[in-house]
């Protein structure tokens, strides 16, 4: 029998894993667990204890209550896939990169982690002219798609200068140099779906 929890989970610590920039075999040396049932932890075909999870949060330097996410609701799929507003889970804190450095804030939309896409919603702080250096877009296997839901946002995409507003989309194969930032007075949102499912900038 599946159990799509252990493969949430395992999917969750592996794409922490992978933010922190950490192979299996870094990861289980700080671990009291071999490098190959880590590996079936993160396939989600192992199950695990709550003194491992424990161990898994304290090397990824994360609080454990991050993978147990409140859920609320009456039947077992609502509990299962609905997120809350007041229950969506930061992921900026994943980054290695720091939100002064990234220019926004970031939330997860999606109730896990564990599919081939996830939605993120990106909170960008109020911000004026150009930034003190110029500073090279993201490039990486996959897509994004997204959609402005309040504010303005500057889009560096390969050697345009796109600005998008309320209601603007776009799409775009993320192999294309890409950076954002918020030039106008008052903060932006903007919802994002992206393929495959990756938190590490």
């Amino acid at each position: 029998m599946i159990n799509y929890e252990q493969i949430r989970l395992g999917s969750e610590i592996r794409e922490v894993r992978k933010a922190r920039g950490l192979t299996l075999n870094n990861l289980s040396a700080k671990l009291s667990c071999s490098t190959a049932y880590l590996s079936r932890i993160e396939r989600g075909t192992a199950r695990i204890s709550e003194l491992l999870i424990l161990e898994i949060s304290t090397a990824l330097n994360i609080d454990k209550n991050w993978f147990f996410p409140d859920k609320l609701g009456v039947g077992p799929l609502e509990i299962a896939h609905v997120v809350r507003s007041k229950n969506r889970r930061p992921l900026s804190g994943m980054y290695t990169r720091s939100e002064a450095e990234l220019g926004f804030r970031d939330e997860l939309l999606s109730s896990t982690l564990s599919g081939q896409c996830y939605l993120i919603m990106s909170h960008f702080p109020p911000g004026a002219g150009e930034p003190p250096i110029p500073q090279e877009g993201y490039v990486f296997e996959g897509e994004q798609h997204a959609i402005v839901l309040s504010g303005e946002v500057e889009l560096k995409l390969g050697d345009e200068t796109i600005v998008l507003r309320k209601g603007d989309s776009f799409s775009y194969p993320s192999m294309i140099a890409h950076r954002f930032r918020n030039r106008a007075a008052k903060e932006a949102t903007m919802v994002w779906a992206m393929s495959p499912v990756r938190i590490s900038w």
